[in-house]
């Protein structure tokens, strides 16, 4: 008999304080106490994020985030730039597109990152920059300050946009003090909560910005309300309170919380490296880990193995489908976690 562990980069194991928060009998959303955890909530946030500006809370899924801040930041006709590099940069392209926005792509193999001289020999000025910090398709992360200085010295008017959902909470991330406007998130990553709430991170200068043009994702809507603890259409309240309690217990160790997510995903890589697996991101992610699969071994089999073992692991997407997999421990665990993941590697990978 195994434990189940949860080895994915989303959803990950629960923070205790998440469940305890999420075992409360129900609140109302109206309420006097809802509207305090509420704020105290969007307080949290802002310290993640560290923003001057605000963070509005919205029902959905980090992708609810990204698809907000393309709706309300541009408009039909603007110029984006938009590397892609795996297949959560690839969703930035199909949510400008799809927002009908002139997109720029620029492509790059699965697993590198987007450097300052890729931006080089681009022609004309740009109203936007999509990006994203921690590629977790490939387990790649991007300096996303650096590139950011990049592209405002070279379009000081345009508006710089990451996405930050499995980089928050798991590695170092500023928004003002990099040089970013705004950012996305979600609840089932680094903040240990389940899935179904999506942050949206708004500089001063991107609030000055918004020309919002969605019903439900209208973050203009959404700031008239949230400053007084209410969000403009029913919120999931419990994933609410959730966020609170977490941040509460998170944010004063928060340093030598990403110095332990770091730590966990370098034991990892260095068990792959002595099983002879070949990474895949050329800059690694504390989020997860990313392998190709050892030759002549299918996803299933390794999924499989892993899954005699109590624990589930995840394959690639796109064009990664079928030939990576990935092991993550951005969830709730200690050091020791990281040391019994990395034997259930090696004997999960013993097929011998």
């Amino acid at each position: 008999m195994y434990r189940s562990r949860l080895l994915t980069p989303g959803p990950v194991e629960l923070h205790p304080k998440a469940q305890e928060a999420l075992s409360r009998p129900q609140l109302h959303h109206r309420s006097d106490a809802a509207k305090k955890i509420f704020l105290q909530a969007r307080a949290g946030l802002e310290k993640a994020f560290q923003t001057q500006g605000q963070v509005l809370i919205l029902t959905g899924s980090g992708t609810a985030a990204m698809d907000a801040l393309v709706l309300n930041l541009f408009q039909p006709g603007q110029r984006v730039l938009v590397p892609v590099q795996g297949n959560f940069s690839e969703r930035w392209a199909r949510i400008a597109h799809e927002a009908g926005l002139e997109v720029v792509r620029l492509d790059l193999d699965w697993g590198m990152v987007v450097r300052p001289e890729h931006l080089e020999n681009l022609s004309g000025q740009f109203d936007g920059f999509l990006l994203t910090h921690s590629e977790s398709s490939t387990g790649a992360l991007n300096d996303v300050q650096t590139l950011a200085q990049t592209f405002k010295a070279r379009c000081p008017e345009g508006l710089v946009v990451v996405d930050a959902i499995t980089s928050l909470l798991v590695s170092e991330f500023e928004l003002e003090n990099w040089g970013l406007d705004a950012a996305a998130c979600g609840s089932q990553k680094g903040l240990m909560c389940p899935p179904g709430l999506a942050y949206a991170a708004l500089s001063p200068r991107a609030l000055q910005c918004l020309k919002p043009r969605s019903f439900y994702l209208n973050l203009g809507a959404e700031l008239k309300v949230q400053s007084s603890g209410e969000s403009a259409w029913t919120p999931a309240i419990n994933l609410v309170a959730a966020t609170a309690a977490v941040l509460e217990e998170l944010l004063p160790r928060l340093p030598q919380h990403t110095a332990l997510k770091k730590q966990q995903n370098d034991i990892l890589y260095t068990t792959g490296d002595q099983l002879g697996l070949t990474t895949v991101p050329e800059v690694k992610s504390p989020a997860t880990t990313c392998f190709y699969l050892p030759e002549g071994l299918k996803y299933t089999q390794v999924k499989d193995a892993f899954a005699a073992r109590g624990a589930t692991i995840i394959g690639g997407q796109g064009q990664l489908r079928g030939k990576v997999f990935r092991v993550s421990l951005m969830g709730y665990s200690d050091i020791y976690d990281a040391y019994a993941v990395a034997r259930m590697m090696r004997d999960a990978l013993s097929f011998d």
